[in-house]
């Protein structure tokens, strides 16, 4: 198997398992607390803790730890990261709050309205900070740990 292999990219591997993990977090906590089983808890955005934080944090981590934290590929990483966790606690946290309240608006609005029938808006689009953060640690200790499991082998 060649060294420059898919199925052995430590980033690349840190990011997808960062990412499972966090979408996994939200499908149990989910089942937790409504007692029932919702699939799109697996893929969907928003909620605790933040799979986008912990995907690009991961991804930028494990390139810090195989690259170097001082290099231009780590660099790039972090902003990139920067830019999406930005949007996920600016931009997409608002436009889930305005999706709540233009749901609001139209189921308040008349039966004969012909907006009264639309289709509710998605409102979980975005997180909080501490779902950020959350998002953030867990990133960091998928690609410690994948990092010292990679020097092992």
């Amino acid at each position: 198997m060649s060294s420059s292999c898919v199925f052995t990219n430590y980033p690349l591997i840190s990011a997808f398992i960062a990412f499972a993990i966090a979408q996994s977090i939200k499908f149990f906590t989910s089942w937790y607390k409504e007692k029932r089983w919702d699939i799109s808890q697996l893929v969907g955005s928003g909620g605790m803790p933040s799979s986008h934080s912990s995907t690009v944090t991961a991804l930028a981590t494990a390139i810090g730890f195989q690259d170097g934290f001082g290099g231009s590929l780590f660099a790039t990483a972090s902003i990139l990261a920067c830019i999406v966790i930005f949007d996920a606690t600016g931009v997409r946290l608002h436009a889930g709050r305005q999706a709540e309240v233009l749901n609001q608006i139209v189921y308040e609005l008349p039966a004969e309205h012909p907006l009264a029938e639309t289709r509710p808006l998605r409102e979980l689009l975005g997180h909080t900070p501490p779902q950020v953060f959350a998002g953030g640690v867990l990133g960091i200790i998928t690609s410690a740990a994948g990092y010292f499991i990679f020097q092992a082998a």
